[in-house]
C-alpha cells in the first residue's frame, strides 16, 4: 500500500532538554515548556510508585526495559511502513514482525497522513510533545497512537493515553487551524491480539487535560508558565 502524505507543519523541530524527570521543549518564542508525557506521567505517578513497591525495583526495571524496547522497535516498523519505506525485517525484532502483521489491517485504514513522529506545541497550553501520527483513519482525521502491551488494557486504565492524544489534537489545531475528528489508539500484544480504542468525546478529554496540567503546575512551580 502507498500512503499519501500532506505537510502543514513545514520542517519545524524543537530543541529538547531535561531538568530532573521533566523533559522541556524550546518553543519558537523562546519559552521552555514541559512535555505532555512529563505531565501525564506526573499525574499517574502514584500508580507507578505503588507498582514498583509491589513488584520490587529490580523486577520493575526489567519489565520497564522490556516494554520500552518492544514499543520502540514496533514504533519504528509502523513508522517506516507509513512512510512508504520497504521493510527489511533484518532491521527489526522478530516479535515486531509478528505484531505488525496482526495490526497491519488497522494500519491500512490510515491515509492522507499529516504527521509522523512530529513535534507539536501549544503556546496557549504551555506544552509540547512528539505525536505518533496524525492522519485520516477510516476517512476521518485523527490523532493515532501505536501501543504495545503484554495484554489488552482495560479502557479505564488508559485515560492518560486519550488525554495525551487530545493535547496533540489541540496543538495541531493551534498550529494549523485544522481540527481533528477523533482519537485513535491502536494496541497490539505479543500474542497478536489487537484492540482499537476510538474516542470522539473531545470535550471530556480537554477538561481532563486542563486538570492534568493544573496539578502538574501546582506541584512544579517555576518549571513553566503553563496557565
Amino acid at each position: 500500500m502507498n500512503f499519501n502524505h500532506v505537510n502543514h507543519l513545514g520542517d519545524l523541530e524543537l530543541d529538547v532538554k531535561h531538568t530532573g524527570d521533566i523533559r522541556l521543549y524550546n518553543l519558537p518564542n523562546g519559552q521552555w515548556v514541559p512535555s505532555i508525557t512529563s505531565v501525564t506521567s506526573f499525574y499517574n505517578r502514584q500508580i507507578f510508585i505503588d507498582w514498583r513497591k509491589r513488584v520490587g525495583n529490580k523486577e520493575a526495571d526489567r519489565i520497564t526495559k522490556k516494554a520500552t524496547t518492544r514499543g520502540t522497535d514496533f514504533h519504528e516498523v509502523a513508522q517506516d511502513y507509513l512512510l512508504n519505506k520497504e521493510l527489511n525485517w533484518d532491521n527489526y525484532r522478530p516479535l515486531s514482525k509478528f505484531m505488525f502483521y496482526h495490526l497491519k489491517p488497522e494500519l491500512d485504514k490510515i491515509n492522507n497522513i499529516h504527521a509522523i513522529e512530529r513535534t507539536l506545541y501549544s503556546e496557549y497550553l504551555g506544552l509540547a510533545g512528539r505525536v505518533d501520527c496524525i492522519a485520516e483513519y477510516e476517512g476521518e482525521l485523527a490523532v493515532i497512537d501505536f501501543k504495545t502491551s503484554d495484554k489488552i488494557k482495560p479502557e479505564d486504565w488508559i485515560e492518560n493515553y486519550f488525554v495525551q492524544e487530545m493535547f496533540y489534537g489541540s496543538a495541531y489545531y493551534e498550529m494549523t487551524g485544522i481540527p481533528i475528528k477523533k482519537l485513535i489508539t491502536l494496541m497490539v500484544t505479543p500474542n497478536g491480539e489487537v484492540k482499537v480504542f476510538d474516542k470522539r468525546n473531545k470535550e471530556e478529554y480537554i477538561k481532563l487535560l486542563v486538570k492534568y496540567i493544573k496539578e502538574f503546575v501546582h506541584h512544579n512551580t517555576g518549571t513553566s508558565n503553563v496557565k
